[in-house]
């Protein structure tokens, strides 16, 4: 069975530039092996990476060795889903594209939550 989005519907990709996803395949699937959860589909801004970079997570800069071009703002990146909750209280959460963000995701973030940062 094909992997699903929070909508209930198949999972869209997205990013193939850069290259997103746990697997680098450009979707958010997942499973146990991926312990980030990297599920929610987000256009990332200049205020979701320079609160990342604080937290300790350098989305920026390029990092071949694991096949990381680093991102600039309007870039779309599958995210780790308690790195965007924490963005969310922090007040700068990025939005998200529904149809690409994983079903894992509800786990953690209601769909209201991510509806409301919905592209």
């Amino acid at each position: 069975m094909s992997a699903l989005n929070v909508l209930g519907t198949a999972l869209h990709a997205c990013s193939y530039d850069p290259l997103t996803g746990y697997y680098r395949d450009g979707c958010c699937n997942t499973d146990a092996h991926d312990h980030g959860t990297h599920v929610v589909c987000a256009k990332v801004t200049a205020d979701f990476l320079a609160y990342s970079l604080q937290r300790g997570n350098d989305l920026v800069t390029p990092r071949p060795e694991y096949r990381f071009v680093g991102l600039r703002p309007g870039d779309r990146w599958c995210l780790c889903v308690n790195r965007w909750l924490e963005a969310l209280e922090a007040g700068v959460a990025p939005p998200v594209h529904l149809e690409a963000t994983h079903a894992k995701a509800l786990e953690r973030v209601s769909l209201h939550q991510l509806k409301e940062y919905a592209l």
